[in-house]
Order: structure tokens, then C-alpha cells, then sequence
């Protein structure tokens, strides 16, 4: 369902019916209308599946990709329906990384006329390619990557800027931009050293090329929790996103929003930003409602929590 008709639905009262109906289908039906890369259901009715959906060619990222996740992540944030993300690949594996083959023109055959010209154009197209990712991490809405098989490239990049990380056993994860002769540009040098906070094995990934499996991705911090299958993972994931959504989703975003700003700024001024932040989202009725359920030992899933 894309979020324009899910909104349409909203205002006409017809949501209900065509989310009973996404509930119940397979992920394999292909991508969904606009999109041509991604696959988007509503296994609940505030939880939101994103599937890179290109299992034919290996989930490899075409031209079409890069610009459907800016446009489905910015929908995804103002849609006041939808408390958490799900994001997984179908197929075989997670995904190759970047598809060559439509790529090439951006990166082989740049527009412009001197050296200076090229430079702009080349400049301005990564910074639109670092989007494609930097949106999920700006996105207030949490989003759980689920990853299976292999995670190459591009794939390491789009991982990183997601905020829980779960993979299945037979999961491996490789920076292969130094293969391919060029620096990772779209958020891998700038966000794993964050996440592993290793920085010896960072630098080590990004300039050996060599590939991580499931059990060290785990014990370096990369994925919270190796599943045996992708069945099992997915399930795992869903319950997690379920567990989330039924948190007040003011304490949800608030905590997301300054965390990752926290990561780039000092302790004191992480401080003083959840301050200002916290002077006006403690006055939500969230607060008293999950203080009196929880002194009522209510769970938080007996809460009515009104739309963000």
C-alpha cells in the first residue's frame, strides 16, 4: 500500500479494510505501486514493512532504488499511522550492493564541461546517493533491519543508518568499495565506527574487503541478535517492532531523535539539548497515562496512545 493511498484511505474512513487485507499477504507479490524496488505492507496497523524487493538481481541497488527510499522513508515520517519500521530483502540474500550496470553513467561518465563542472555534478549526485540512507536515520519512526545472506556494499551503508540490526546465521557482511576502486562514499566510513566502535577492526573491514559472518558481527556489536533462519528472524523482528509500537510513541521519537544526537555531540551538550527537548514533550498525557497503568501493573500494550 504507498502512503498516499494509505492517507486517502484515512480521510475517507476506508483504512481498516485494505490494512485486514495487506495483513494477510506474501511478500512475494513483487513490488508495490508506485515503487518499482520496494515492497511496502502493514502487518499491523502500526508497524510498516519495507522490502527491497528485487530478488531477481540480487537486491542489487539500481537507479530506481536510490531515489524510492528518500521518497518512502519521507512519507513513512509523517505518516501518523505508523510507530516502527521493519526493513528486509527478499530472495536469497539481503542485497549485492550497488547494481554497476545501471549505475554506471552517474559514476563513469559524469556531465560537465571542464574539470570544476564535472567536480559540482559528481559532488551533488553522492550527496543525493547519501540521502537514500541518511533518511532512515533522520526518519523519527525507528526502523529494524532484518538481514539474511549476504550484505555487500551498499548494503553495509544502508544497515548502519538503521537503529536496531538483527541478521540470520548464514548472514555475512563485506565493504567492498575498495574492490571496485573507490572509498565507500554514502555512510559506511562515517557510521560503522560509531556502531563497532572498534576502530581497528573498521579499518580493517573498509581496507581489506574481507568478509564478516554472523557470530563476529554479533560479538563486535554490528547486529544485536543472530537468528538460525530468516523465518525465525522475521518473527523475532515483528515482535520486537510490536514490542516498540506499543511504547507511547512521544517517548519513542523523543529517544531516537537524541540518541543519534548524542552520538555527534558532547555529553554536556547532549544534556542540554534533551532538556529543551524534554521541557514540552513531558507535558504529554503519555506520561501519566503509562504512570497510572504501570502502577495499575497494566503492560503497556493495554495503553491507548493517540496518533504522532
Amino acid at each position: 500500500m504507498t502512503y498516499i493511498l494509505r492517507s486517502a484511505l484515512i480521510k475517507q474512513g476506508l483504512l481498516m479494510p485494505v490494512l485486514n487485507a495487506v495483513r494477510g499477504m506474501s511478500t512475494s507479490g513483487g513490488p508495490t505501486p508506485p515503487y518499482t524496488t520496494l515492497s511496502i505492507t502493514c502487518p499491523a496497523d502500526t508497524i510498516t514493512h519495507v522490502e527491497f524487493c528485487r530478488p531477481e538481481k540480487r537486491n542489487a541497488m539500481n537507479k530506481a532504488f536510490w531515489s524510492e527510499m528518500v521518497d518512502c522513508f519521507n512519507q513513512i515520517a509523517e505518516d501518523s499511522e505508523c510507530r516502527v519500521v521493519v526493513f528486509s530483502g527478499a530472495g536469497k540474500l539481503f542485497t549485492a550492493g550497488i547494481d554497476l550496470m545501471s549505475m554506471a553513467s552517474d559514476i563513469v561518465q559524469p556531465e560537465g564541461d571542464d574539470t570544476a563542472r564535472i567536480s559540482w555534478n559528481v559532488r551533488r549526485t553522492i550527496s543525493k546517493y547519501q540521502e537514500t540512507f541518511s533518511v532512515m536515520e533522520k526518519c523519527p519512526k525507528p526502523v529494524i533491519v532484518a538481514i539474511h545472506g549476504a550484505c555487500i556494499g551498499g548494503g553495509v551503508d544502508l544497515i548502519t543508518a538503521c537503529d536496531i540490526r538483527l541478521c540470520t546465521q548464514d548472514a555475512w557482511f563485506q565493504v567492498k568499495e575498495v574492490d571496485i576502486g573507490l572509498a565507500a562514499d554514502v555512510g559506511t566510513l562515517q557510521r560503522l565506527p560509531k556502531v563497532i566502535g572498534c576502530r581497528s577492526l573498521v579499518n580493517e573491514l573498509a581496507l581489506t574487503a574481507r568478509k564478516m559472518y554472523a557470530d563476529e558481527a554479533k560479538s563486535c556489536g554490528l547486529v544485536s541478535c543472530v537468528f538460525p533462519d530468516k523465518e525465525t528472524m522475521m518473527a523475532g523482528a515483528m515482535e520486537m517492532a510490536g514490542e516498540i509500537a506499543s511504547r507511547s510513541p512521544v517517548a519513542v521519537q523523543g529517544t531516537k531523535v537524541n540518541l543519534i544526537y548524542s552520538r555527534d555531540h558532547s555529553v554536556p551538550e547532549g544534556l542540554n539539548y534533551m532538556a529543551t527537548w524534554n521541557m514540552s514533550m513531558l507535558q504529554t498525557h503519555d506520561l501519566m497515562k503509562s504512570a497510572q497503568a504501570a502502577m495499575e501493573k497494566k503492560s503497556p500494550k493495554e495503553i491507548t496512545f493517540s496518533k504522532l
